[in-house]
Protein backbone atom coordinates (compact mmCIF):
# COMPACT_ATOMS: atom_id res chain seq x y z
CA UNK A 1 0.00 0.00 0.00
CA UNK A 2 1.57 3.11 -1.01
CA UNK A 3 2.39 5.78 1.75
CA UNK A 4 0.62 9.52 1.60
CA UNK A 5 2.91 12.28 1.60
CA UNK A 6 2.09 13.01 5.16
CA UNK A 7 3.38 9.98 6.13
CA UNK A 8 6.72 10.24 4.00
CA UNK A 9 7.54 13.88 5.15
CA UNK A 10 6.75 12.42 8.85
CA UNK A 11 9.49 9.42 7.81
CA UNK A 12 11.96 11.54 6.95
CA UNK A 13 11.30 13.96 9.24
CA UNK A 14 12.25 11.54 11.99
CA UNK A 15 14.76 10.27 10.23
CA UNK A 16 16.18 13.68 10.42
CA UNK A 17 15.95 14.09 13.96
CA UNK A 18 17.68 11.29 14.73
CA UNK A 19 20.31 12.24 12.78
CA UNK A 20 20.39 15.73 14.11
CA UNK A 21 20.22 14.40 17.81
CA UNK A 22 23.31 12.03 17.01
CA UNK A 23 25.12 15.09 15.38
CA UNK A 24 24.84 16.95 18.40
CA UNK A 25 25.93 14.36 20.66
CA UNK A 26 29.35 13.80 18.58
CA UNK A 27 29.48 17.32 18.69
CA UNK A 28 28.76 17.78 22.40
CA UNK A 29 31.72 15.09 22.62
CA UNK A 30 34.35 17.59 22.13
CA UNK A 31 33.31 20.32 22.95
CA UNK A 32 35.55 20.39 26.10
CA UNK A 33 38.24 20.81 23.08
CA UNK A 34 37.13 23.50 21.15
CA UNK A 35 34.42 26.30 20.76
CA UNK A 36 30.95 25.93 19.28
CA UNK A 37 31.99 28.03 16.17
CA UNK A 38 35.31 25.95 15.48
CA UNK A 39 32.66 22.74 15.25
CA UNK A 40 30.03 24.17 13.30
CA UNK A 41 32.75 25.29 10.62
CA UNK A 42 34.91 22.62 10.76
CA UNK A 43 31.77 20.35 10.81
CA UNK A 44 30.09 22.43 7.86
CA UNK A 45 33.02 22.42 5.72
CA UNK A 46 33.20 18.93 5.86
CA UNK A 47 29.08 18.61 4.97
CA UNK A 48 29.51 20.94 2.17
CA UNK A 49 32.52 18.47 0.27
CA UNK A 50 30.21 16.19 1.11
CA UNK A 51 27.23 17.00 -0.33
CA UNK A 52 28.62 19.04 -3.36
CA UNK A 53 30.35 15.92 -4.48
CA UNK A 54 26.87 13.77 -4.38
CA UNK A 55 25.51 16.65 -5.85
CA UNK A 56 27.78 16.53 -9.07
CA UNK A 57 27.36 13.01 -9.43
CA UNK A 58 23.71 13.13 -9.44
CA UNK A 59 23.74 15.93 -11.75
CA UNK A 60 21.66 18.01 -9.27
CA UNK A 61 24.08 21.00 -9.56
CA UNK A 62 22.77 24.42 -10.65
CA UNK A 63 24.33 27.78 -11.10
CA UNK A 64 25.45 29.76 -7.75
CA UNK A 65 23.29 32.55 -8.87
CA UNK A 66 19.92 30.52 -7.41
CA UNK A 67 21.37 32.16 -4.15
CA UNK A 68 19.96 34.89 -5.49
CA UNK A 69 16.29 33.51 -5.68
CA UNK A 70 14.16 35.44 -3.17
CA UNK A 71 12.54 32.31 -1.34
CA UNK A 72 16.30 30.46 -1.70
CA UNK A 73 18.04 33.85 -0.20
CA UNK A 74 15.54 34.22 2.68
CA UNK A 75 16.14 30.60 3.62
CA UNK A 76 19.68 30.89 3.81
CA UNK A 77 19.26 34.42 5.50
CA UNK A 78 16.48 32.80 8.14
CA UNK A 79 19.44 30.04 9.13
CA UNK A 80 22.00 32.57 9.62
CA UNK A 81 19.71 34.75 12.01
CA UNK A 82 18.45 31.46 13.72
CA UNK A 83 22.41 30.31 14.46
CA UNK A 84 23.45 33.81 15.89
CA UNK A 85 20.33 34.53 17.80
CA UNK A 86 20.24 31.18 19.32
CA UNK A 87 23.86 31.03 19.89
CA UNK A 88 23.54 34.25 21.50
CA UNK A 89 20.79 33.62 23.94
CA UNK A 90 22.78 29.76 25.07
CA UNK A 91 25.56 32.27 25.83
CA UNK A 92 22.80 34.04 28.10
CA UNK A 93 20.70 31.58 29.91
CA UNK A 94 20.36 28.18 30.81
CA UNK A 95 20.39 25.40 28.03
CA UNK A 96 16.92 24.16 29.35
CA UNK A 97 15.57 26.98 29.21
CA UNK A 98 16.38 27.63 25.60
CA UNK A 99 15.28 24.16 24.52
CA UNK A 100 11.47 24.63 25.98
CA UNK A 101 11.47 28.07 24.08
CA UNK A 102 12.69 26.70 20.95
CA UNK A 103 10.52 23.27 20.81
CA UNK A 104 7.80 25.86 20.01
CA UNK A 105 9.13 25.80 16.94
CA UNK A 106 6.31 23.17 15.16
CA UNK A 107 3.24 25.48 16.73
CA UNK A 108 4.95 28.13 14.92
CA UNK A 109 5.55 26.93 11.93
CA UNK A 110 2.23 25.13 11.70
CA UNK A 111 0.41 28.89 12.41
CA UNK A 112 2.84 29.61 9.75
CA UNK A 113 1.49 27.49 7.13
CA UNK A 114 -2.32 28.20 8.26
CA UNK A 115 -1.53 31.83 7.85
CA UNK A 116 0.72 31.67 4.47
CA UNK A 117 -0.74 28.00 2.78
CA UNK A 118 -4.21 28.66 4.08
CA UNK A 119 -3.10 24.40 5.17
CA UNK A 120 -6.66 23.22 6.73
CA UNK A 121 -5.71 21.95 10.54
CA UNK A 122 -8.64 20.42 12.48
CA UNK A 123 -9.15 20.73 16.13
CA UNK A 124 -8.14 17.44 17.32
CA UNK A 125 -4.95 17.47 15.72
CA UNK A 126 -4.60 21.41 17.01
CA UNK A 127 -4.94 20.47 20.24
CA UNK A 128 -2.46 17.24 19.66
CA UNK A 129 0.42 20.07 18.59
CA UNK A 130 -0.45 21.59 21.68
CA UNK A 131 -0.05 18.69 24.15
CA UNK A 132 3.00 18.11 22.60
CA UNK A 133 4.32 21.35 23.48
CA UNK A 134 2.72 20.65 26.82
CA UNK A 135 4.75 17.66 27.51
CA UNK A 136 8.26 19.66 26.14
CA UNK A 137 7.75 22.34 28.68
CA UNK A 138 7.31 19.54 31.30
CA UNK A 139 10.54 18.04 30.12
CA UNK A 140 12.77 20.62 30.12
CA UNK A 141 10.90 22.70 33.31
CA UNK A 142 12.13 26.42 32.57
CA UNK A 143 12.21 28.46 35.62
CA UNK A 144 9.68 31.64 35.69
CA UNK A 145 12.64 33.72 35.74
CA UNK A 146 13.89 32.30 32.81
CA UNK A 147 11.95 35.09 29.80
CA UNK A 148 14.38 37.77 30.01
CA UNK A 149 16.16 39.25 26.64
CA UNK A 150 18.03 36.04 26.54
CA UNK A 151 14.33 34.47 26.09
CA UNK A 152 13.24 37.30 23.90
CA UNK A 153 16.31 35.97 21.44
CA UNK A 154 15.71 32.69 21.96
CA UNK A 155 12.08 33.67 20.69
CA UNK A 156 13.54 35.36 17.32
CA UNK A 157 15.85 31.97 16.56
CA UNK A 158 12.40 30.13 16.74
CA UNK A 159 10.92 32.78 14.18
CA UNK A 160 14.09 33.07 11.82
CA UNK A 161 13.67 29.16 11.79
CA UNK A 162 9.97 28.65 11.03
CA UNK A 163 10.82 31.71 8.44
CA UNK A 164 13.59 29.01 7.37
CA UNK A 165 10.99 26.19 7.19
CA UNK A 166 8.70 28.08 5.52
CA UNK A 167 10.71 29.78 3.27
CA UNK A 168 11.46 25.84 1.89
CA UNK A 169 8.53 24.80 1.21
CA UNK A 170 7.95 27.99 -1.20
CA UNK A 171 11.23 27.17 -3.43
CA UNK A 172 11.00 26.53 -6.69
CA UNK A 173 10.34 22.87 -6.95
CA UNK A 174 12.50 22.92 -10.02
CA UNK A 175 15.77 23.40 -7.38
CA UNK A 176 16.94 19.99 -6.65
CA UNK A 177 16.92 19.70 -2.72
CA UNK A 178 20.61 18.57 -2.74
CA UNK A 179 21.24 22.21 -3.98
CA UNK A 180 19.12 23.74 -1.50
CA UNK A 181 21.80 21.69 1.04
CA UNK A 182 24.74 22.48 -0.74
CA UNK A 183 24.07 26.43 -0.31
CA UNK A 184 22.56 25.67 3.60
CA UNK A 185 25.84 23.72 4.71
CA UNK A 186 28.46 26.78 2.85
CA UNK A 187 26.30 29.38 4.92
CA UNK A 188 26.89 27.58 8.63
CA UNK A 189 30.42 27.01 7.91
CA UNK A 190 31.06 31.06 7.07
CA UNK A 191 29.19 31.66 10.13
CA UNK A 192 31.12 29.34 11.81
CA UNK A 193 34.40 30.52 10.84
CA UNK A 194 33.09 34.47 11.39
CA UNK A 195 32.06 32.75 15.17
CA UNK A 196 34.71 31.10 16.49
CA UNK A 197 37.63 33.99 16.38
CA UNK A 198 34.86 35.75 18.61
CA UNK A 199 35.02 32.28 21.20
CA UNK A 200 38.50 32.31 22.11
CA UNK A 201 39.97 31.48 19.12
CA UNK A 202 41.16 28.27 16.62
CA UNK A 203 42.35 25.08 19.02
CA UNK A 204 44.58 22.10 17.67
CA UNK A 205 42.14 19.08 16.92
CA UNK A 206 42.97 15.21 18.22
CA UNK A 207 42.76 12.71 15.81
CA UNK A 208 39.76 10.94 17.63
CA UNK A 209 38.18 14.60 17.93
CA UNK A 210 38.32 14.78 13.89
CA UNK A 211 36.65 11.66 13.29
CA UNK A 212 33.66 12.78 15.64
CA UNK A 213 33.32 16.03 13.66
CA UNK A 214 33.41 13.79 10.93
CA UNK A 215 31.03 11.67 11.67
CA UNK A 216 28.57 14.39 12.69
CA UNK A 217 29.29 16.31 9.52
CA UNK A 218 27.72 13.09 7.79
CA UNK A 219 25.02 13.10 10.42
CA UNK A 220 24.17 16.12 9.13
CA UNK A 221 24.34 15.88 5.85
CA UNK A 222 21.75 13.10 6.28
CA UNK A 223 19.37 15.59 8.40
CA UNK A 224 19.92 18.43 5.92
CA UNK A 225 18.61 16.77 3.12
CA UNK A 226 15.64 14.97 5.27
CA UNK A 227 14.18 17.95 6.78
CA UNK A 228 14.35 19.57 3.10
CA UNK A 229 12.54 16.42 1.53
CA UNK A 230 10.51 16.34 4.68
CA UNK A 231 9.21 20.05 4.38
CA UNK A 232 8.69 19.75 0.93
CA UNK A 233 6.25 16.40 0.53
CA UNK A 234 4.08 16.67 3.14
CA UNK A 235 1.54 19.30 5.00
CA UNK A 236 4.00 21.87 7.06
CA UNK A 237 0.82 21.44 10.11
CA UNK A 238 0.96 18.04 10.09
CA UNK A 239 5.14 17.36 9.90
CA UNK A 240 6.46 20.31 11.77
CA UNK A 241 5.23 18.34 15.36
CA UNK A 242 7.59 15.43 14.60
CA UNK A 243 10.73 17.60 15.61
CA UNK A 244 9.45 16.72 18.87
CA UNK A 245 10.90 13.50 18.26
CA UNK A 246 14.41 14.71 18.69
CA UNK A 247 14.05 14.82 22.83
CA UNK A 248 13.49 11.39 22.76
CA UNK A 249 16.74 10.64 20.73
CA UNK A 250 18.75 13.11 22.59
CA UNK A 251 17.18 11.66 25.74
CA UNK A 252 18.38 7.74 24.85
CA UNK A 253 21.63 9.28 23.43
CA UNK A 254 22.35 11.15 26.82
CA UNK A 255 21.43 8.06 28.55
CA UNK A 256 23.62 6.00 26.47
CA UNK A 257 26.84 7.92 25.77
CA UNK A 258 26.64 10.64 29.00
CA UNK A 259 25.27 8.82 31.49
CA UNK A 260 22.23 11.24 31.99
CA UNK A 261 19.34 9.43 33.12
CA UNK A 262 16.03 11.26 32.49
CA UNK A 263 13.87 11.77 35.65
CA UNK A 264 10.15 11.16 36.25
CA UNK A 265 9.05 14.69 34.98
CA UNK A 266 11.04 13.92 31.80
CA UNK A 267 9.83 10.66 31.15
CA UNK A 268 6.10 11.70 31.84
CA UNK A 269 6.77 14.63 29.23
CA UNK A 270 8.22 12.74 26.71
CA UNK A 271 5.35 10.33 26.94
CA UNK A 272 3.05 13.00 26.24
CA UNK A 273 4.86 14.01 23.27
CA UNK A 274 4.89 10.60 21.95
CA UNK A 275 1.17 9.90 22.58
CA UNK A 276 0.31 13.57 20.75
CA UNK A 277 2.61 12.43 17.92
CA UNK A 278 0.53 8.87 17.66
CA UNK A 279 -3.08 10.78 17.68
CA UNK A 280 -1.36 12.79 14.84
CA UNK A 281 -0.79 9.94 13.06
CA UNK A 282 -4.22 8.23 13.74
CA UNK A 283 -5.87 11.34 12.53
CA UNK A 284 -4.34 11.65 9.41
CA UNK A 285 -4.92 7.74 8.92
CA UNK A 286 -7.79 8.48 9.41
CA UNK A 287 -8.42 11.56 7.10
CA UNK A 288 -6.21 9.92 4.41
CA UNK A 289 -8.84 6.46 4.45
CA UNK A 290 -12.22 9.13 4.31
CA UNK A 291 -10.78 10.23 1.39
CA UNK A 292 -9.70 6.93 -0.48
CA UNK A 293 -13.49 5.72 0.46
CA UNK A 294 -15.00 8.70 -1.19
CA UNK A 295 -12.78 8.38 -4.36
CA UNK A 296 -13.58 4.59 -4.78
CA UNK A 297 -17.10 5.40 -4.42
CA UNK A 298 -19.61 4.17 -7.13
CA UNK A 299 -20.70 7.24 -9.27
CA UNK A 300 -24.52 6.58 -10.41
CA UNK A 301 -24.77 6.36 -14.29
CA UNK A 302 -25.92 9.09 -16.11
Amino acid sequence: MPRSSNTQGAIYMTIAMAAFSAGDALSKSVISEMNAGQIMCMRGVITSVLVYLIARQMGALRSWRIILKPMVAIRVLCEILAAVTYITALGMMPIANASAILQSLPLVVTFGAVLFFAEPVGWRRMLAILAGLVGVMIIVRPGADGFTLAALLCIASVLATAGRDLATRSVDPDIPSLMITVITAISVSLFGAILAPMLGGWQTVSAVSFSHIGLAAVLVLIGYQCIIVAMRTGDISFVAPLRYTSLIFSALLGWMFFAEVPDNWTVIGAAIVILSGLYTFYREAKRHGAQVAQQSEPRTPV
